[in-house]
C-alpha cells in the first residue's frame, strides 16, 4: 500500500511512521505536491500552530493538491483541524475539506490548557474507521485548540465542553487525538484507516 504521510512540519512524524510500521506499512514522506503522487492512503499528521503549517502547505504547493486528492486522507492532531475551514489559532484559512471551525479550548475549574493526557472516547455514529473501539476506550490527547461537535463528528471527548475526537466526512477522516500514541486504541483506529473503503 501506497502511503503519503504530509510533511507539514510536524513533531510527531517519527512516531507516525513507527506506529504505521508496527502495522506492517512503510509509509513514504512527502515534502511538496509533485511527490504526492496517485497514493492509495494520505495522512496528514502535526504538532505546531495552525498558520504555521498552512503556510507551510501554500509553500509547498500541497494545498490545492490536498483539495484535489481523491485517495482516502486523514489527519491527525493538528492535521485534523487543518481540514476544517478555519482556525482561531493565529485566525487562518485552513484546508476547507471539511465543514466546521476550530476553537480554543476554555480553562475552568479543573479544566487546564492545553488538554494533556488520556481521556475517553465516546462514539456517536456507526462508522469502520471505530471497529473494535470499545465503548469507554480511551486515546491520548495533547493540545490547546479543537473543533466543537457538529455533523462531522463520529466521537467525541469532554474537556470542560464536548469536542469533536473523530471526524468523517466523505473520504476524509481524522483524529484529534495522537493515534500513535495511543496504544491498542490508536493502532485500531490506523488500522482501520487502512482498511476503509469510503
Amino acid at each position: 500500500m501506497d502511503i503519503a504521510l504530509i510533511d507539514a512540519g510536524g513533531a510527531n512524524f517519527g512516531s507516525v511512521i513507527h506506529a504505521l510500521d508496527r502495522l506492517g506499512h512503510s509509509p513514504r514522506r512527502v515534502r511538496d505536491a509533485d511527490a504526492l503522487g496517485d497514493p492509495d492512503r494520505i495522512i496528514l499528521p502535526g504538532v505546531g500552530e495552525a498558520a504555521g503549517a498552512m503556510r507551510l502547505l501554500r509553500e509547498r504547493g500541497l494545498v490545492d493538491a490536498l483539495r484535489d486528492a481523491t485517495a482516502p486522507t486523514m489527519g491527525i492532531c493538528l492535521g485534523m483541524q487543518l481540514l476544517f475551514e478555519h482556525s482561531e489559532e493565529g485566525d487562518v484559512e485552513c484546508l476547507g475539506l471539511m465543514s466546521g471551525r476550530v476553537r480554543k479550548l476554555q480553562p475552568g475549574q479543573g479544566i487546564r490548557v492545553p488538554h494533556m493526557g488520556w481521556n475517553v472516547l465516546n462514539t456517536m455514529a456507526d462508522s469502520p474507521l471505530l471497529s473494535g473501539v470499545e465503548a469507554g476506550a480511551q486515546a491520548y490527547f495533547v493540545h490547546s485548540y479543537a473543533v466543537p461537535v457538529n455533523s462531522t463528528c463520529i466521537a467525541r471527548t469532554t474537556h470542560g465542553s464536548d469536542f469533536a475526537a473523530i471526524v468523517q466526512q466523505d473520504h476524509r477522516c481524522g483524529a484529534q487525538f495522537h493515534p500513535e500514541k495511543s496504544s491498542k486504541v490508536g493502532e485500531r483506529v490506523l488500522g482501520n484507516f487502512l482498511r476503509w473503503a469510503p
